[in-house]
Order: C-alpha cells, then sequence, then structure tokens
C-alpha cells in the first residue's frame, strides 16, 4: 500500500494506539513524518510500519473529536455561569448594568489545522483573540512583534512536540523555550502578561523556567490541541482580584496533570460600570 502525504495513518509497531495525519516523506529513507490527527505530537516512522485508516474509522475518530469540543466547550461554559452567579451575589448590587471585559489572547500556533479548531472555539466562548500560524522553529522569531503589536494579557505559544527515539531528544522544546524567554524580555511581570507555551511530551520544566505561567507536558505525555484554549480562557475569565486556582485549571483540562502544570497566577478579568 502506497502511502501519500495528506494520508491518515497509524503506527503498526505501537498497535495503531494514535491517529497521525501525514505532513511529509523522506523516500530515501522510506520514512514519513506524522503530526497528530487530535494530540500535539510530531512523529516519524517507516513507511513500512504504517497503515493507511479506512473511511469508516476516521469518520468514527472525527466524530469522537467533534464530541469532545461540545463536551469541552459546555462544560466551560456551564461553570462559566456558575462563577458569574457568585460573582454577582458577593458583590449585592442589584440593578447595576456591568459590562464584561475578559483578557485579550494571542495564540501562535505551529499547525493551522489545529490554530483554526482553536480559534473556532475560543469564538464560540466570546475570547477576544487574534490567531497567527507560524511554524514552531519561527515562533522565537516572531513573537517580540507579535506582542508589541497587540499588546496581549495572555500569550499562548504551541504547535507539536515529541521525543525522539534516538537519544530522547525533543523535536521542538528548543523553540518554545526561546520564544517564551523572548517574551519575558518585553513583560517580565508574570501578572501583567500570562503565557502558556509547549505541546505533547514537551520539556516542562525548561519552558517553565524561561518564564512561562504554565506549560506541557510534565510527565511528558501527549496534550489533547484543545487543552492550550481551556487553560487560556480559564485565565481570560477569573477576576484580576483573584489567584487562579491551578488545580481547577488543570483538572478541567481534557489531559489533566500529567499533561497540564504551572504556577499561581492572577486572572485577567474585569468588569465594566456603568454598561455602554
Amino acid at each position: 500500500m502506497d502511502i501519500k502525504i495528506g494520508d491518515v495513518v497509524a503506527r503498526k509497531s505501537y498497535k495503531c494506539d494514535i491517529y497521525f495525519t501525514v505532513y511529509d516523506i523522506a523516500w530515501k529513507e522510506k520514512k514519513a513524518f506524522l503530526k497528530g490527527l487530535d494530540l500535539r505530537i510530531h512523529a516519524d516512522a517507516p513507511l513500512q510500519d504504517l497503515k493507511r485508516i479506512n473511511s469508516k474509522k476516521l469518520i468514527e475518530q472525527k466524530h469522537k473529536m467533534v464530541m469532545t469540543q461540545a463536551n469541552c466547550i459546555d462544560k466551560i461554559e456551564t461553570h462559566r455561569k456558575k462563577e458569574q452567579q457568585e460573582l454577582k451575589t458577593q458583590r449585592g448590587e442589584e440593578g447595576f448594568q456591568f459590562y464584561e471585559i475578559p483578557g485579550k489572547i494571542v495564540h501562535i500556533d505551529g499547525d493551522k489545522d489545529y490554530l483554526k479548531i482553536c480559534t473556532n472555539t475560543y469564538k464560540q466562548l466570546d475570547l477576544n483573540v487574534v490567531s497567527f500560524f507560524i511554524p514552531e522553529k519561527d515562533q522565537p522569531k516572531e513573537v517580540v512583534k507579535i506582542i508589541k503589536k497587540h499588546s496581549p494579557d495572555i500569550l499562548v505559544i504551541t504547535g507539536h512536540d515529541g521525543i525522539t527515539k534516538d537519544g530522547g531528544k525533543y523535536r521542538n522544546s528548543k523553540y518554545f523555550i526561546e520564544a517564551v524567554k523572548k517574551a519575558r524580555k518585553i513583560e517580565p511581570n508574570k501578572d501583567d502578561l500570562f503565557i502558556f507555551a509547549g505541546a505533547c511530551q514537551t520539556d516542562y520544566e525548561g519552558v517553565l523556567q524561561a518564564g512561562a505561567n504554565f506549560a506541557s507536558s510534565p510527565n511528558r505525555v501527549l496534550i489533547h490541541c484543545l487543552d492550550p484554549v481551556i487553560v487560556a480562557q480559564k485565565v481570560a475569565y477569573t477576576p484580576i482580584s483573584k489567584i487562579i486556582s491551578i488545580e481547577d485549571v488543570i483538572k478541567n483540562t481534557i489531559t489533566g496533570m500529567n499533561g497540564i502544570g504551572g504556577i499561581e497566577s492572577v486572572g485577567k478579568f474585569r468588569l465594566g460600570l456603568p454598561k455602554y
């Protein structure tokens, strides 16, 4: 069976546990380069190790992806309504018509398809987001001018990552780390600019040490394409007077504690009065 760029495949040697899209092929080496269908992982594999996924299984997987996204949005909206009601009760100011200003998000992603999914999700959640498709290796070169132009409250730097079999090297962690370092030169204060960075199996400690508030992946596991969105929206809708609950953020991600971690940070949500 001939494998082509754009095919959805799985690796026989891994019991076909993850579905990938083939984005490049080295014909001389008979090797394909892969990116996760719904997980933020890069990998490569011999062509002979790949099995093309039939249309029925692909439809089932895409349906599962849609349902995961829908459930994620429903969960976030339910939790947000509860928090907003609690906020109104605490203020005890009946009759005032406040307006809401969630934090502004800039999302830089190394994957066009994932960026589209994430951007649509932000919009469904009524968030102010500016999105950029930038390959991981170019993110450190572009991040400074993006921050200067758009002045975000929240910066998401993500894409694909992974650990190579030969020597256990990270594929893209160095780019995330360098991008975070450059962002912190522009805004050193972690309360003024919240940064999430990383993807599947990213060097978690390295990204946090570079200056990120939250990062992946503490246990070098795979993370879902929407995990960065879940973190960013929580920050955007947490009042500036509150410290974000690390446990609350992480438990609501799709991947959980093995894939996402971070430090105490303040929220970016503001109320205004009177409403205009």
